[in-house]
């Protein structure tokens, strides 16, 4: 086990003189006397952060590298998943459900001791979500009605800050849980611009940025950042749920090369925290009582694992050309070559051989762990592996097999294209090469290509793709959370990215059933009652399941493995392993 100074054979050849008794003794001592570990929770990520700006991060490895520095008015309860006071220790809300006004707690700080006050909630929607020179997706969940208009914000004094909304709007209080920033730190940075008229925010809080300069309001702050090696937070001393909170005085994120590296990491006794995929779970299971750690069953994920094409008919405004070779934006935007491809997926195979059969099939873009979930039972359309249905899907459309198996278009093309994933993620890399395999038993050739995670995002961004197995998190249960997903003007509508500020397309093509999603987006956060939105959402899964702009691959189950030191832990299936961190200590 880690940490225990066994004895070597070498260290036992050199000791032969010794008598046996204290050769015994030297041994016992070895492996009973492991120096304390000192009082730090380890985890692993497996790539760098793009940024520590809250407001540009896309992408999962900035997130989990902002996480613990920030907080908003607002955050969620964890038993019944509803908004609880965070910063604000309460609000008021007009009869008519469209003035809110907030009241921040008394004394609030930021990390670096100056007050957080109303000036700062102001200025963080006002002049940063709101604003449409900073390209963020936290304004795209703002939204409100078919103008796309947004809550009117204002201070009314240090501690009370006033929301007045167009128009009822559901999901308002989650929003309102946005990460608030320092004014007089961004304040300058949101009024200056660069040589072609950008705000110097877009530039700020790089991860160049020093440590020393990032300042919060969440339980840590970030002491050091090496790139490639490791982030280290520190207790935010003016964290505002007082002093000797957070209880452990230091986290460490390693960046590793992969999860299989975060394994040998966990399995060594070098980190606190894994998070299981299936294939290690006997393994783990095995070792779980001798080397003293718990693994939590969470249930199913929240997230969106999926295959997705690229539909964009779209020009680059610098070149003029299509972002998609036309050739193949043909095939993408062929609905039978969409539905071909999702029959000759066997993700039942992926379940059962990259899950070990700890999963399912992820037929909708909603989790069955998500109260707003259409199952199959009810309606939803599904796609059951059937190659040969596949096959004559194509044949149908006008594509034909040449002698050697391939596939190839009505104009004689053969049907090859790129499949990009992130390197290091195993479950994504196995994933893919089945897919690989499948799509070839169907006469398709598939380059089959993991990349670095952020050089993907990249690639995304600029719309420098063809298909791609990807996965989205971090939306919880309210569906409006996916509005930057799946309303045309998105942030991340990925698979038809629009002509968005800072990221220019020309020729944007939005289809009838994309823009029937974004009427259904616009009504479902009018809608106050349950049963109503749901019937909403219902529609809009299945026409996600009908138009095929990504296909589900799995929904895995949650399963995170814990050191026994760690106490306080208290795992919840949709906040996660460490929800609580600021409550949890270490003992030895």
């Amino acid at each position: 086990m880690a940490g225990q100074n066994t004895t070597s054979t070498e260290q036992l050849k050199r000791s032969l003189f010794v008598p046996l008794f204290l050769g015994i003794l030297l041994l016992w001592l070895g492996a009973c006397a492991a120096p304390a570990r000192p009082p730090h929770l380890i985890a692993t990520v497996t790539s760098d952060p793009k940024t520590f700006n809250t407001y540009l991060a896309t992408e999962s490895s900035s997130r989990d590298a902002i996480a613990y520095l920030e907080a908003g008015l607002v955050t969620l309860d964890e038993d019944t998943l509803l908004p609880k006071p965070e910063l604000a220790e309460g609000w008021e809300v007009s009869e008519d459900g469209l003035r809110y006004v907030f009241t921040l707690r008394e004394g609030l700080r930021w990390s670096d001791g100056e007050p957080l006050t109303a000036a700062d909630v102001d200025f963080t929607f006002n002049r940063i979500i709101f604003n449409e020179r900073i390209p963020t997706s936290a304004r795209d969940v703002q939204r409100i009605g078919e103008a796309g208009a947004l809550p009117q914000v204002r201070a009314l004094d240090e501690r009370r800050i006033e929301f007045i909304l167009p128009e009822p709007f559901a999901p308002f209080l989650l929003q309102a849980g946005s990460p608030i920033l320092p004014k007089h730190i961004l304040e300058p940075t949101v009024e200056q611009v660069d040589s072609q008229g950008n705000p110097l925010f877009l530039q700020t809080w790089g991860i160049d940025t020093p440590v020393q300069e990032l300042v919060g309001a969440g339980p840590y702050i970030l002491q050091e950042y090496t790139p490639g090696q490791r982030l280290v937070y520190r207790p935010n001393p003016y964290y505002w749920k007082g002093e000797g909170i957070p209880r452990i005085e230091r986290v460490i994120l390693r960046i590793v090369d992969s999860e299989d590296t975060a394994l040998l990491q966990f399995r060594s006794g070098e980190t606190d925290v894994f998070s299981v995929r299936g294939r290690d779970f006997q393994l783990l299971k095995r070792e779980e009582e001798r080397d003293q750690f718990t693994i939590y069953n969470l249930g199913q994920t929240l997230n969106n694992y999926f295959f997705a094409f690229n539909l964009s008919r779209a020009r680059n405004p610098q070149t003029g050309r299509p972002f998609v070779d036309p050739v193949k934006s043909r095939w993408f935007n062929d609905l039978n070559f969409r539905r071909a491809v999702a029959h000759a997926m066997n993700r039942q195979f992926y379940v059962d051989s990259v899950l070990q059969g700890l999963g399912e099939i992820q037929h909708s873009v909603f989790s069955p762990a998500s109260p707003f979930y259409l199952s199959p039972e009810e309606g939803l359309p599904t796609y059951d592996y059937n190659p040969e249905k596949a096959r004559q899907l194509l044949l149908d459309a006008g594509y034909t097999y040449d002698a050697e198996g391939h596939l190839r278009d009505s104009e004689g093309n053969r049907v090859r294209f790129t499949l990009l994933t992130n390197a290091g993620n195993n479950q994504r890399e196995a994933t893919g090469a089945l897919i690989k395999a499948d799509l070839e038993r169907i006469g398709i050739t598939v380059d089959f290509t993991p990349i670095a995670f952020n050089t993907l995002v990249q690639r995304t961004d600029s719309r420098d793709w063809e298909t791609l197995l990807l996965g989205f998190g971090g939306g919880g249960t309210e569906p409006n959370n996916g509005s930057n997903i799946w309303r045309s003007d998105g942030r991340l509508h990925l698979f038809n990215l629009g002509d968005l500020p800072g990221n220019p397309a020309e020729g944007v093509e939005v289809s009838d059933w994309e823009r029937e999603i974004d009427r259904i987006f616009i009504e479902g956060v009018r809608e106050l009652e349950f049963e109503k939105r749901k019937a909403l959402y219902d529609r809009f899964q299945i026409i996600i399941q009908e138009q095929l702009p990504q296909i589900g691959t799995f929904n895995p189950l949650v399963l995170s493995a814990l050191r026994n030191r760690i106490q306080g832990v208290d795992p919840r299936p949709i906040l996660g392993p460490l929800w609580n961190l600021d409550q949890l200590y270490i003992q030895e």
